[in-house]
């Protein structure tokens, strides 16, 4: 069996862990050129019409996928801190959401921890980049981010024309005038990507926090805190949170 000691012992680096991945995550989605990514392809007007090759970036960097890393490393640090509140606790209560009890019989330690742990997501969320509204996104299961329809340009060339202003007599040559027309000469068709997250989802996110953050603040107030229990808190809550 798990002594406690031991548990002290690496809770440090679990979550020095914990705490570089949230950082990590942060830092990586505020680079808004990461989440971002296109695809343009042309085609000529007709068969004598220039050759351009297709231009395209891939989104590095998805929303979903940096809230599964943190998700991932958060959790372990949840469970060993959760583990030696247990062993230390006289009295618990249980974390109740709508009526429901997502977390059961929690030590009013660990529930100090979670406040703290909750305020540093609610500052991460609030962060995470939305979805430009001015555009219409759906998902791309081939991309595995977010694709706005296909908008379909137009690509001119600058011809040049002459215009006669006067016409040439016996004594004058012609008065020629050179100006530039533009042709179009084939078409750009155009798909933004983005691995930013719907503004929904983000407002979904917000309120879950908030409601087991009010859920949290309840509890402590009739909790307190004894025995090395394995707790395996971090995945309910996380279930919880990032649930679809």
């Amino acid at each position: 069996m798990t002594k406690l000691n031991q548990i002290i012992a690496i809770e440090k680096s679990v979550k020095a862990k914990a705490a570089r991945s949230l950082g990590d995550a942060g830092r990586e989605l505020a680079k808004a050129p990461l989440l971002s990514g296109i695809s343009r392809t042309y085609q000529p007007k007709d068969e004598e019409g220039e050759q351009l090759p297709p231009e395209s970036t891939k989104v590095q960097r998805r929303v979903e996928e940096q809230l599964r890393e943190v998700s991932a490393a958060m959790t372990r640090l949840f469970d060993v801190t959760a583990t030696k509140d247990r062993t230390n606790a006289l009295a618990t209560a249980d974390i109740t959401v709508d009526g429901e009890v997502l977390v059961a019989d929690v030590p009013v330690t660990y529930l100090l921890f979670l406040e703290k742990q909750l305020a540093e997501l609610q500052s991460f969320v609030k962060a995470l980049p939305v979805l430009d509204a001015a555009e219409s996104w759906s998902f791309n299961e081939a991309a595995d981010c977010f694709a706005t329809d296909p908008v379909r340009t137009v690509r001119t060339k600058k011809v040049p024309r002459n215009h006669v202003k006067a016409e040439a007599t016996e004594e004058h040559p012609a008065q020629v005038e050179v100006y530039y027309e533009d042709i179009p000469v084939g078409y750009w068709t155009t798909v933004k990507f983005s691995g930013s997250a719907p503004a929904k989802r983000v407002a979904q996110l917000t309120e879950r926090l908030e409601k087991l953050q009010v859920a949290v603040k309840f509890a402590r107030e009739e909790a307190n805190g004894t025995e090395v229990v394995d707790e395996t808190v971090g995945a309910k809550v996380f279930g919880y949170l990032l649930g679809g």
